[in-house]
C-alpha cells in the first residue's frame, strides 16, 4: 500500500500471552491524528496484510478526514512470522481481539477507535468491541460461524496455493508466505473448527455497528451478517450487489460512501 507523503511505516514490539516477543508492522494514513474526525483501525482478512489493503484505507481516510491505522497481524506481511509447526487454535480470532489488539492499541496510543475489519478481521473487530471500548465497528464480510461454503472455498484456496499461482501472488505481500497461508488455512480446515461460533460472544456490543456483505460472497452466505443483527439488534446491514468476499475491491465506491457516512453520523 502506498500511503503517500503522510504515511509512515513502522513496527511495534509486543510480548504475547505466551511471553514471546513479536514485531507488528503498521502504517498511518489519511489525516493527521490531531485534525482527524475519527481514528479508524483497519483489520485485514485471513490472508491479508498492510499492503494487501492496497489503496483503500488511504483513499477512504483522505476522503472523509479520518486518521487511519493499518497493521499486519503476526504471521502476515512484514510482521513476525508464525513459527513453523505452530498451529492456531479455534479461538485464534478471540485471542487477537482480547490480547493482541488491546496491547497494540495501547502501545501506539489509540483509545476508543473505530474498527474497520474485513473477513477474519471483521470478526476480530466485533469480538474486541464486545469486551473493550470502541467508537464503533464496520464489519465487512465477517464470520460468526462455519458454513459449508466457507470450508469448500478455503479448500479450493489450498489447491490453488499448492498447485496454482496463488502462492506466487501472496509472496509479494508476506515475508514468510507459508506462515501466512497455512496459519489461516490449517485452522479453518481443521475438524475442531467446524463447531466454532461467536454469535453469543458479540451480544455485549453497545457501540454502533455496520455489517457489510456482498451478495456473491464465495466465503459465506448472507446469514453471517443477519446473525450479526440478531446478536446486536441495533446493527445496520449493507448488502452489496455484484460483489464477492472483498467489497473494498469489488465495490470500493459503495463501501467507502456508506461506511464513511456511518462513521461520521455516529462520531
Amino acid at each position: 500500500m502506498n500511503g503517500g507523503a503522510e504515511a509512515t511505516r513502522s513496527f511495534a514490539s509486543l510480548r504475547t500471552a505466551e511471553g514471546r516477543e513479536i514485531r507488528l508492522e503498521y502504517e498511518w494514513v489519511g489525516a493527521p491524528r490531531d485534525e482527524a474526525a475519527a481514528t479508524v483501525v483497519f483489520l485485514h482478512e485471513g490472508l491479508g496484510s498492510v499492503s494487501m489493503w492496497r489503496e483503500f484505507p488511504r483513499a477512504f481516510c483522505e476522503r472523509h478526514g479520518f486518521a487511519g491505522f493499518v497493521f499486519s497481524r503476526q504471521g502476515y506481511g512484514r510482521s513476525t512470522p508464525r513459527p513453523h509447526g505452530e498451529h492456531w487454535q479455534p479461538d485464534f480470532m478471540a485471542r487477537q481481539a482480547e490480547d493482541v489488539l488491546p496491547a497494540l492499541l495501547a502501545r501506539v496510543g489509540i483509545a476508543r477507535p473505530w474498527l474497520f475489519g474485513h473477513s477474519d478481521g471483521g470478526t476480530i473487530a466485533l469480538l474486541h468491541a464486545a469486551r473493550h471500548e470502541a467508537a464503533g465497528v464496520v464489519a465487512v464480510a465477517p464470520h460468526l460461524f462455519v458454513e459449508d461454503v466457507s470450508v469448500a472455498s478455503i479448500a479450493k484456496a489450498r489447491e490453488a496455493y499448492e498447485s496454482g499461482a496463488l502462492r506466487e501472488r501472496l509472496a509479494r505481500h508476506h515475508a514468510d508466505v507459508d506462515s501466512a497461508f497455512y496459519g489461516w488455512n490449517d485452522v479453518w480446515l481443521s475438524p475442531a473448527f467446524r463447531g466454532w461460533n461467536v454469535e453469543r460472544d458479540i451480544r455485549a456490543i453497545r457501540c454502533p455497528v455496520l455489517a457489510v456483505q456482498g451478495e456473491e460472497d464465495e466465503y459465506g452466505t448472507l446469514e453471517q451478517v443477519r446473525a450479526v443483527q440478531r446478536a446486536v439488534p441495533h446493527a445496520e446491514l449493507l448488502v452489496l450487489g455484484a460483489c464477492g468476499h472483498s467489497p473494498q475491491r469489488d465495490q470500493p465506491e459503495a463501501l467507502a460512501r456508506a461506511a464513511g457516512r456511518f462513521i461520521v453520523a455516529h462520531s
